[in-house]
């Protein structure tokens, strides 16, 4: 096959925000304090009714919408979440079977915050193979669920939400529209970022996050690029994972992207993990902000301490 594009993309919060002052009244912190040490102002917080797979299907089914597409046109189903509760059905098979899609291949990633550029690099494979016609490539995760709402570290990254991406085969004679994974980890240092325990919490060492984001990250970031036969200053968007806005404002600048447009949906959303990046490019997608076929670049990084990018033609 001549490669894969995304298709068509789409995204689902939960109705409830959480404010800063609503975690000063939970936790010792402060707005001041949250706004100069992650710039989060805000984030969505799922009921105990909304699980993981909810999440997600509703981003699906927009996904689907605006493809034009029926349930019936997927054969694979890839969901990147790490707080999935149950370990059977997993996620995948619960969305295939809430959307009402009939027979896929249905298939969990937990590669944590880079989830879904991992499941989406999976997606293309598996396209390019032949294994499979039209993936439904979604992020997924309810972090307010592993969250320690007493830890004010951490308490005030989290939120919910769900991103999706409908994937299928480029035309005759279209450059794919989907480049080549730079893909890694370092586990070793998988310590850093957790979500271990019973129940299971979240919990990591964030000077040594940062330190590894912002010194480690942004030549890979430029070898994710490289791959895909572009300079950073080619590059329409550049979507992180939406970590911290202190991670993301000197990685971006130390990537030398300097005519993209920058995603910065962790002000509004917090850190919504493998949700984060499809979050973020459906957001900008929807409002206007990148051309069709613009070249845009999606870099996931965090737990393990994994990280995958990619680039890729804007729907």
């Amino acid at each position: 096959m001549n490669g894969s594009r995304i298709a068509a993309v789409g995204h689902y919060q939960p109705a409830k925000v959480l404010t800063n002052e609503d975690l000063a009244g939970m936790v010792d912190t402060s707005d001041e304090w949250i706004r100069s040490r992650v710039g989060i102002l805000t984030r969505r917080i799922a009921g105990p009714d909304e699980p993981v797979d909810e999440l997600a299907a509703h981003a699906a089914a927009k996904a689907l919408a605006a493809a034009g597409l029926m349930p019936a046109d997927i054969d694979l189903v890839l969901v990147a979440t790490s707080t999935a509760v149950n370990r059977s059905p997993n996620m995948a098979a619960r969305v295939a079977a809430r959307l009402g899609i009939p027979s896929p291949a249905a298939m969990d990633v937990n590669v944590v915050c880079s989830g879904f550029t991992h499941a989406l690099a999976t997606a293309d494979h598996t396209l390019r193979a032949g294994a499979a016609t039209r993936a439904l490539v979604i992020g997924a995760d309810k972090m307010s669920e592993v969250a320690d709402w007493t830890d004010r570290t951490t308490c005030v990254l989290v939120g919910d939400g769900a991103g999706a991406a409908i994937v299928e085969a480029s035309a005759a004679g279209e450059e794919p529209g989907i480049g080549p994974v730079l893909w890694g980890s370092m586990p070793e240092m998988g310590h850093a970022v957790r979500i271990e325990g019973q129940p299971a919490r979240f919990a990591q060492e964030g000077q040594s996050v940062y330190r590894w984001a912002t010194t480690q990250l942004p030549a890979l970031a430029r070898q994710a690029c490289e791959r895909a036969g572009l300079e950073p200053a080619d590059l329409a968007a550049v979507v992180l994972h939406q970590a911290n806005l202190r991670i993301i404002g000197p990685l971006a600048e130390k990537l030398g992207a300097v005519n993209a447009v920058i995603a910065r949906d962790v002000v509004e959303s917090g850190n919504t993990s493998a949700a984060s990046i499809p979050l973020a490019l459906s957001k900008l997608v929807e409002q206007g902000v990148i051309g069709t076929g613009g070249p845009v670049l999606l870099f996931g990084f965090g737990g393990n301490l994994s990280y995958a990018g990619q680039v890729v033609r804007c729907p």
